[in-house]
């Protein structure tokens, strides 16, 4: 392969100059090695952010990363769905009429692994880009902070989403195998489905919050299981206590101070779910229905606009 001619430059005139007697020489040259403008398309900032939602939403299952990474996301999506391929199997073997569990239901009595999957993937989905710092890089492209915050948030909220609509699935086939009621359970899915929307959207939002304020996975990870534990576990115990001086208000009113219980009492005002809530007493009036709904909305705004906040100043650090 033969080398370019080099291209004398000022440099090479001042050694020569300064070394009286020795014949100027190519000591420093620029070779012309033919880079050529990009003249592609451009794909834009829509591309970027799909992208951008598609690596995230693989990587909340361990897609396109390490086996060990594939392990707890896994493991946590089949301890989803075995509960409901017993209950199909008990339900068709026993010749029932209709499903031992309701489907809204199974969201929350499986908190607990939905509330592991979030731990786990929301630190995952946003820590490392703030520990490595390496948000400044993605904003440099064309991208801009909503871009990325839409594209995480959206990307978590799938991956929950999946999560819990496939239990349902199996749950909904199972029954018509069983030969019960397609009208009935076509919709208590359809009313399954809206539920489970609402708590993916509201858990990632809450999750990636949390998982925002410090690069450190660990500290996500326990923040987000320290949140949901303690404020369904004090909410639970208020309850208890309402229970026992029969304050049916007073049981309905304090799901709001919990991201579960808001989800079941949304789901019991609105889509005449039954409520998990002691002698399923849920929210009292339309009063608190509607504060069960603007409660749940103010969440999912708020936590956008607090990720648009927080990534506002990270890009530039």
């Amino acid at each position: 392969m033969t080398q370019p001619d080099p291209i004398p430059t000022a440099a090479t005139a001042a050694t020569a100059a300064a070394r009286p007697g020795v014949a100027a020489g190519p000591a420093d040259v620029i070779h012309n090695i033919g880079y050529r403008a990009y003249d592609g398309p451009r794909l834009g900032r829509g591309y970027a952010r799909m992208s951008l939602y598609s690596q995230s939403l693989r990587g909340a299952y361990g897609l396109g990363r390490s086996a060990k990474s594939k392990v707890l996301p896994m493991i946590l999506l089949a301890a989803m769905c075995v509960p409901a391929l017993i209950i199909v199997a008990v339900t068709i073997f026993t010749d029932r009429t209709s499903l031992p569990l309701q489907y809204t239901r199974y969201a929350v009595v499986t908190q607990a692994v939905i509330t592991l999957f979030l731990a786990s993937q929301a630190p995952q989905s946003v820590s490392r880009d703030l520990r490595f710092k390496t948000t400044p890089l993605y904003f440099s492209r064309p991208i801009e902070v909503v871009d990325y915050v839409a594209a995480k948030f959206a990307a978590l909220a799938s991956a929950l989403f999946l999560l819990t609509v496939l239990p349902l699935l199996i749950l909904y086939v199972g029954a018509l195998l069983g030969k019960l009621d397609f009208t009935d359970q076509t919709a208590g899915f359809a009313k399954a489905l809206v539920s489970v929307i609402l708590l993916s959207l509201l858990f990632a939002g809450i999750g990636l919050v949390i998982a925002a304020v410090t690069p450190r996975r660990g500290f996500g990870v326990a923040a987000i299981i320290t949140l949901f534990v303690i404020t369904y576990g004090a909410v639970s115990a208020l309850q208890g206590v309402a229970s026992t001086q029969e304050k049916w208000d007073v049981i309905g009113w304090v799901g709001l101070f919990s991201p579960i219980t808001l989800i079941d009492g949304l789901q019991t005002w609105f889509l005449g779910a039954t409520s998990a809530f002691p002698h399923a007493a849920g929210p009292p009036d339309v009063a608190a229905g509607c504060a069960y709904l603007l409660v749940v909305a103010g969440i999912i705004a708020g936590s956008f606009s607090l990720l648009v906040r927080r990534y506002r100043k990270a890009g530039l650090s």
